[in-house]
């Protein structure tokens, strides 16, 4: 008789990389980012000019969306790996929580922004209201909403990073000064955008380099 495979030792280890998701996470919003802001009018009722001299910059950075989602999901995983058995369930719910939200939110503008792209080019030249109303929709999903879904992500990881020591406090406490950017002036500051992407290059960047570091190497972090 063949004995059986004890499943019991087994564990999926996860891969000492796994923070470069981050940083492909954030180098990829960073370029999605700035691809939008250069090719859409702050002004979310413009007539639609834009649809006829930026639809190929719209559809490129629109593209690379599933993308940065993959590797969005693929960082949190690690920052779960790195929590380990100091993860709260309570933080990590909120934390874990408001970033899908913001991913589920990025989605959704995506594709009613695609939609609205494809619609002018069957019929172009032609603006018609569900054109501007789609286009209000998708300005309001990511400037009121899913902006704000990253600010909550970046407070909540920020305390999980305070009360746990998986990286520095000072990382921490930037990103509670960044989130609050996020919070109270995205609606006014445009590329106040870019404040999520860096600070989660900032945080990945330095989870990859101590995971790399040897074990006499490692320094905590959770001194208060």
């Amino acid at each position: 008789m063949v004995p059986e495979r004890s499943l019991t030792g087994a564990r999926l280890r996860t891969p000492k990389a796994a923070a470069v998701a981050g940083i492909i996470f954030s180098f990829l919003l960073i370029i999605i980012f700035w691809l939008m802001r250069s090719a859409l009018p702050a002004d979310p009722l413009e007539p639609g000019a834009w649809l006829d001299k930026s639809s190929r910059t719209i559809t490129t950075a629109l593209n690379l969306i599933p993308f940065a989602g993959i590797a969005f999901i693929w960082f949190l995983g690690s920052l779960r790996d790195r929590l380990g058995a100091l993860e709260d369930q309570f933080f990590a719910t909120v934390f874990f929580g408001s970033g899908l939200l913001f991913l589920a939110m990025l989605f959704a503008a995506a594709a009613i922004l695609g939609a609205t792209v494809l619609v002018s080019a069957a019929q172009p030249h032609e603006i018609t209201s569900t054109t501007l109303f789609a286009r209000a929709v998708t300005f309001n999903i990511m400037n009121v909403y899913a902006i704000k879904m990253g600010a909550v992500f970046m407070i909540s990881t920020s305390t999980v990073v305070i009360f746990t020591g998986i990286a520095p406090r000072w990382i921490a406490v930037l990103g509670y000064g960044l989130a609050l950017v996020l919070l109270l002036g995205s609606y006014f500051i445009t590329w106040s955008f870019f404040v999520l992407p860096l600070w989660v290059l900032l945080i990945s960047g330095y989870i990859l380099i101590d995971n790399f570091r040897g074990p006499a190497q490692a320094t905590p972090h959770s001194e208060r």
